[in-house]
């Protein structure tokens, strides 16, 4: 008899993120299957078959920008942001079991916001702005449509009777909602943050993601 299905769905902006936060370094697409690895090994999915890993992404924004102080004109594919994604993403979608689905990034009509720190420092002493002090203002498009539409239509179409989420975002509770009615087991993985209590409510299983190593733990508390 054949095992019932289970999907892995990583909310990649999230994921990289805490990985990074983690590792203190870029993160790479092995990055990402170590975990998925690990993710395969709980004990909650010991009696599935993996359908497939759903990654969800941006793709880097392109095109050029006036730097907000100088206004030199950046080439935004030039940026080793961009190198460094378009890299991720080519070697990430090769990775058996892997299935990419990608929204874009848009600039905000201001382009630029000014760092966190730097406000710090002008609230301590004011100085004049460089074009450093600030970041390019981008907001992910679709990304969150993409990852619920799938959590239905796996359930809809009887193809998992489990799917394991990483992620933070709370938007995604009607999703959760919605598949558990149809008797799909929800297994979130916050990754170690404990995750907002309206996800945690509407999942079956709350992870805790794996244990910090002491210098871990200390490289977390100073984030």
């Amino acid at each position: 008899m054949a095992k019932p299905l289970y999907a892995i769905l990583l909310d990649g902006g999230y994921l990289t993120k805490r990985l990074q936060s983690r590792y203190r370094r870029p993160v790479t697409a092995d990055d990402v299957m170590n975990e998925c690895e690990r993710l395969k090994g709980i004990p909650h999915v010991a009696g599935y078959d993996l359908l497939r890993i759903y990654y969800y992404d941006a793709a880097p924004a392109t095109g050029a920008v006036p730097k907000p102080v100088s206004q030199e004109i950046m080439e935004l594919n030039e940026t080793a942001r961009f190198r460094h994604s378009q890299s991720f993403f080519d070697q990430l979608v090769m990775k058996p079991n892997i299935a990419l689905r990608m929204g874009r990034v848009d600039l905000s009509r201001d382009k630029w916001r000014l760092k966190p720190n730097v406000t710090d420092e002008l609230i301590k002493g004011p100085r004049a702005l460089t074009d450093a002090d600030f970041d390019l203002d981008l907001n992910q498009k679709g990304v969150d449509m993409r990852i619920g539409m799938d959590m239905a239509r796996l359930a809809l179409r009887q193809m998992v009777r489990a799917v394991i989420v990483v992620t933070g975002d709370s938007d995604f509770v009607p999703a959760f909602k919605y598949v558990r009615r149809e008797g799909v087991n929800v297994i979130l993985e916050p990754m170690g943050t404990g995750g907002r209590r309206e996800l945690r409510e509407h999942a079956d299983i709350v992870l805790e993601g794996p244990a910090k190593t002491k210098s871990q733990r200390k490289a977390a508390a100073k984030a």
